[in-house]
């Protein structure tokens, strides 16, 4: 199998997939630009920040799976992957430590005025007397805008700082996380009105979507209090610019960022931003994600999202249907023998019912099977005789899809 890296990968951590006979093509120097050229007859893509397109993917004669590694998969034109029927995956988790602690680190150097006290010093300044003002963190509200992996993580590191968490109760969360979110003392209020109306820094932890572009604007803002900490180490696109800026130079905010609107798609390079600028905001450049330890655990984890694929097993995908497709559901107990499948599928086919799900699982002892099939059509009785006619066969069950 080809697999071909977009982006740098520590080469230390691919040596399974190299010993299995695995073509791995490492070009940390492509771009969304000329990603189409060089994907050729690669079945692998795997990217962190290079851009796949459309054009891509539809360059791609072999490809089956994009992983990025990473979290969030905004750089993915995920429609088109899905209609070519190419799986998305990535690799969530990984670098939740690392993103914490620059998160911390950005509160810090906002507290204590960090990075003017080095430029100063650089410049031959003595000025403690001016960087003697510093508030401290302990007992400070900091109220946590998304509770996945990194949220979590910054919110662990923050209550060892004595900082009192707050975030939004949300009834889907899993009963591992509400457990975690239980056992590091976070508090749970009903709404964002009350998540910001009672904190001195908020700190966002959200994937970049159509819900969360722009969604610390001006209303966002004005629910906080005076003289607010703002923290982002998420997207850049999250962040209503104009909005923050007006909310510095009016209100006394500050922030730390990470990540930022228009950033280069080079890792070096000149870069104008107004906000970047800003006297109140401590800025890092978007290196949340890049220490060496993240970096090997992303690496592990995306060598392991592949090593599940060749194995026949697709983990962390993004891009399968969340929902059940088509009105029946069949479920058939068959022996595991080679054609069984096929006649199953010809009997379908030939009564007019189309697939659009299906899974197959094999019993302990490989004697027996059972696929469910999600079918859209008619289960007619001339239908469903002609299945359990089928001598390989052992039972048919039927219900509807979703239960009702």
């Amino acid at each position: 199998m080809k697999i071909l890296f977009a982006d740098s990968v520590d080469q230390s951590r691919l040596g399974s997939l190299t010993e299995a006979g695995h073509e791995c093509v490492i070009v940390p120097s492509l771009t969304a630009d000329t990603l189409p050229d060089a994907i050729a007859d690669s079945e692998v893509l795997v990217v962190r920040s290079t851009k796949v397109t459309r054009a891509t993917i539809e360059s791609a004669s072999e490809l089956a799976l994009i992983v990025r590694a990473g979290a969030g998969t905004d750089n993915i034109d995920r429609d088109a992957a899905s209609a070519a029927g190419i799986y998305v995956c990535n690799v969530p988790g990984q670098n939740a430590i690392a993103v914490s602690e620059l998160t911390m680190g950005l509160l810090l150097a906002i507290d204590r005025r960090l990075a003017d006290n080095v430029s100063d010093l650089r410049q031959g300044i003595w000025d403690k007397a001016r960087y003697t003002k510093a508030d401290g963190l302990a007992g400070k509200h900091l109220a946590i805008v998304g509770l996945g992996d990194i949220g979590l993580a910054v919110a662990e590191r923050a209550k060892a700082f004595g900082l009192s968490v707050i975030a939004v109760r949300k009834d889907h969360r899993s009963p591992a996380v509400q457990a975690r979110i239980r056992s590091i003392g976070i508090r749970l209020v009903d709404n964002e009105d009350q998540l910001l109306s009672d904190c001195d820094i908020v700190s966002i932890h959200v994937p970049k979507s159509a819900e969360t572009v722009g969604m610390v604007d001006a209303a966002f803002l004005a629910k906080l209090p005076d003289n607010a900490i703002v923290l982002n180490t998420s997207r850049g696109d999250v962040i209503d610019e104009d909005a923050l800026i007006n909310a510095m130079d009016q209100r006394g905010f500050r922030a730390g960022l990470d990540v930022w609107i228009g950033e280069p798609p080079t890792s070096s390079g000149t870069f104008q931003s107004r906000l970047a600028q800003h006297p109140a905001v401590v800025g890092t450049h978007h290196i949340g994600a890049s220490t060496r330890q993240a970096q090997e655990a992303v690496a592990d984890g995306t060598v392991g999202v592949i090593s599940a694929y060749i194995a026949g097993s697709v983990t962390n995908c993004v891009n399968l249907a969340d929902e059940a497709h088509g009105n029946r559901i069949l479920s058939i107990r068959h022996l595991d023998q080679v054609g069984v499948l096929a006649k199953v599928l010809a009997v379908i086919r030939f009564h007019g019912l189309s697939v659009k799900q299906m899974q197959n699982q094999v019993f302990s002892g490989g004697q027996a099977a059972v696929a469910t099939i999600n079918v859209d059509g008619q289960c007619s009785d001339d239908f469903l005789s002609a299945l359990s006619d089928i001598d390989e066969v052992l039972a048919i069950s039927t219900s509807t899809a979703g239960g009702f």
